[in-house]
């Protein structure tokens, strides 16, 4: 009996990782500005299964993230923005180790642009 005891809880402890890594919550990064100086820009995430919603931004001019998926260690989303009547599409892929995410956003011209978001305190 207490083989099967100990057998169920390790069961259903490795069913709560299944799903993917602790993303709940806000984030930040720095990125280069339009002038040159650093620009904070906001994620805020919420892991549902394997789907994955939120918003980032700079302060004050969050979007709402699509297609957000969560698999173990790794997330994809993509951002949607109008400029000028004209949509952009920008698509995140990451991967998340304990308080960073290591993400990657391409824009479709060229090499993807990394950087490392840090979880908020």
């Amino acid at each position: 009996m207490r083989k099967f005891v100990l057998g169920a809880a390790l069961f259903l402890l490795a069913g709560c990782f299944a799903f993917g890594a602790d993303i709940d919550g806000a984030w930040t990064s720095e990125m280069p500005g339009m002038d040159g100086n650093p620009m904070v820009i906001n994620y805020t995430f919420k892991a549902d299964g394997a789907t994955l919603t939120g918003t980032t931004g700079p302060e004050g001019m969050e979007t709402a993230i699509s297609e957000g998926k969560i698999d173990g260690d790794k997330i994809s989303f993509v951002v949607a923005v109008d400029f000028g009547g004209q949509e952009m599409k920008m698509t995140y892929t990451g991967v998340v180790s304990g308080d960073e995410i290591k993400l990657g956003m391409d824009m479709g011209m060229g090499e993807p642009m990394e950087f490392t978001l840090k979880k908020a305190k």
